[in-house]
Order: C-alpha cells, then structure tokens, then sequence
C-alpha cells in the first residue's frame, strides 16, 4: 500500500499529516531517519513544516516518520492511560469529599 499517489508531489504535505507529525515525532527522529533515508534533516523538517513540496524522492523519509509517529502516538496514549488512572487514585479521596 502507497501512502502517497502521485498526484501529491510537487505540493506541500497534506495539513493534517503536517500536524499529525509535528505532534507526534522529535528532532530525534528526523534525524534518524535522515540518516537511514539519506534524506537531509533540513528537507525532512521543511516538508513536515509545509515550506518545501513533497516529492518522490523524499517522500521515502516521510513514510518511514509516519511509522515513528503512528508508534509514538499509541505509546503516549498507553502512557496517558497510565497518567489518568494513578491521577484518578490520587484524586479519589477528594471527590468523596465534594
């Protein structure tokens, strides 16, 4: 499966992609995949920032932050899941209290 046709290159990254991978990805990760895809750290983060266009060749880098962001999100959501219910023991005695 193709994350990507080719009707999407030559144009900016999708803005919810954009954002989607801002929120869920570091500079550590651009530049680990830069190292892996031989794709700049500077070309990686300006088509995530949507100042350069997406092209074939990069798009190689995006797919494999799209990867790194799809694990990273499921990881911060089990570790909010974690968060809320230590949280919510923390809180149990005061809302007995309300």
């Amino acid at each position: 499966m193709m994350i990507f046709d080719e009707k999407d290159f030559g144009k900016p990254l999708d803005e919810r992609l954009s954002i989607t991978l801002r929120r869920n990805t570091s500079k550590d990760d651009y530049a680990n995949v830069a190292g892996r895809t031989s794709i700049s750290f500077s070309t990686i983060r300006d088509v995530i920032y949507r100042t350069n266009s997406l092209t074939k060749a990069n798009s190689k880098a995006i797919r494999a932050l799209v990867r790194i962001a799809f694990d990273n999100s499921l990881a911060k959501q089990l570790q909010a899941e974690g968060d809320k219910k230590y949280l919510d023991r923390l809180l149990e005695p005061y809302s007995r209290q309300l």
